[in-house]
């Protein structure tokens, strides 16, 4: 059962944010592998944290006032972490697997590939996953964004030269509208259910995750043969994206004292952000 109880308002701005959504990302045909992994992992072992009691004290407390309107405290539905043990142990995999992988690799791509390529890279693959921006606007009931998706695609394919240039923002100011099945599915008043995270894709919930793989047949790279060619082409554009990021998630996880419930809260805090400017 979700409890209610009034917990601390971390902020984290947009770049801490950004950089935790794109920590480990894999071919959403391997994530499918994944999500049947977890099915056969689950254990009854796998139960709610144990929680301390705290002894009840001999004086009585004063009553407690209540909380100003301008207080850095809200109340906030806890999202439910029954999975905490595999959570925590999937978070020191992708954490060892970005350190001696992913970023020593990056830093290598970096030193051959000048920051304007690389830009361009990501232009192009964001211009690709239009469609999956696109119908998530429809499903949501908002023309307006996906008229701007879909204008954004021509003119970024044929003036941006394939995507490789945002034309479509410099010249037009048209912003990219950033949808996905599962801000679709909070539009609609699913909640995240629990809280998961996956080998190599990181922080999700429940409803992301279902969201990630109806999000995955709107991807044209998953229809690339063989798999393998499929494959390449989403770990060069995981490469490509972290080579732009370094630094931001080693700047989060510094900072904070738990690094697993600092990810947690700043993941959880951006999506419900999001869907609550819907």
């Amino acid at each position: 059962m979700v409890k209610r109880n009034r917990v601390p308002f971390v902020q984290h701005d947009r770049r801490e944010r950004e950089a935790l959504l794109r920590q480990g990302e894999i071919p959403e045909k391997l994530f499918l592998f994944c999500l049947v992994a977890l099915i056969l992992l689950l254990h009854p072992s796998f139960t709610l944290a144990e929680t301390k009691v705290m002894p009840v004290p001999t004086e009585k407390a004063p009553p407690e006032e209540p909380l100003a309107a301008d207080e850095e405290f809200e109340e906030e539905i806890i999202t439910p972490d029954p999975l905490e043990p595999w959570n925590r142990l999937m978070f020191q995999f992708n954490d060892k697997l970005y350190f001696w992988v992913l970023k020593p690799a990056a830093k290598g791509y970096n030193a051959v590939v000048p920051r304007g390529a690389r830009v361009s890279v990501r232009n192009f693959f964001h211009n690709i996953t239009t469609p999956i921006r696109f119908v998530n606007s429809l499903l949501q009931g908002k023309p307006k964004s996906a008229v701007i998706e879909a204008t954004r695609f021509g003119v970024n394919s044929t003036l941006g030269i394939a995507g490789l240039f945002d034309v479509a923002q410099k010249k037009f100011d048209l912003r990219a509208q950033e949808e996905d099945l599962g801000l679709t599915l909070g539009h609609y008043g699913m909640g995240e259910v629990i809280y998961l995270v996956w080998p190599f894709f990181g922080p999700s919930t429940l409803r992301d995750t279902f969201g990630r793989v109806g999000d995955a047949f709107l991807d044209p790279v998953n229809y690339v043969t063989p798999m393998r060619d499929s494959v390449a082409i989403r770990a060069y554009d995981t490469l490509n994206e972290t080579s732009l990021q370094l630094g931001d998630y080693e700047d989060l996880k510094e900072a904070a004292i738990d690094p697993y419930l600092a990810i947690k809260d700043a993941y959880v805090q951006h999506r419900k952000s999001r869907i609550s400017e819907k």
